[in-house]
């Protein structure tokens, strides 16, 4: 086994779950809960920014986001069941890592413009936090499926590797 993902990865990952969670589930309920959620993730996302570029290997960046065309070629091997294993984010993964960081920092960002004197009752505000929230939640989804097809087709529990930041080491010439 090989260390992957640092403490701070790990406790990013799951404070924002709870986060999102919270907030989604106190929308219409607890102002205070849903707003207190919405601070925090705020906060989650500028800390994972930082941690991006001067956090351990496999936490960075530079370690994981690609550009389009990789990820268009890795997500069509995934539809020929020809995808490589990779120890960090494989280029699907790292493209919905940054996917999910910019819904999250919208709709943070959208959720205390709301509160703000110059956009309170704000009619498109409201539809942006909204949608932006809404295409947090359909990221998740798309985040969920392709953690468990990764899974599934690699042989390997990722959400355990989540947990405890430890993956199989790769097998040389089979994967990256």
């Amino acid at each position: 086994m090989v260390r992957v993902w640092d403490w701070v990865v790990r406790c990013f990952h799951w404070a924002l779950v709870l986060c999102f969670a919270t907030a989604w589930f106190t929308s219409h309920s607890s102002e205070v809960f849903h707003h207190i959620a919405g601070y925090a993730a705020a906060a989650l996302v500028a800390i994972r920014l930082v941690w991006g570029f001067v956090g351990t290997p496999y936490a960075r960046f530079s370690q994981f986001v690609r550009d389009p065309v990789t990820v268009l070629h890795y997500l069509l091997a995934i539809l020929s069941g020809r995808e490589a294993r990779y120890i960090g984010h494989n280029p699907a993964g790292g493209a919905m890592v940054i996917a999910l960081i910019a819904a999250m920092g919208s709709t943070a960002l959208t959720g205390w413009l709301m509160t703000t004197d110059a956009y309170f009752g704000v009619s498109w505000i409201e539809a942006a936090h909204s949608l932006a929230a809404h295409g947090l939640l359909l990221f998740v989804f798309l985040h969920i499926g392709g953690v468990v097809l990764a899974s599934l087709r690699h042989r390997e529990n990722l959400v355990l590797a989540m947990i405890t930041g430890r993956k199989r080491k790769a097998e040389p010439g089979i994967e990256s």
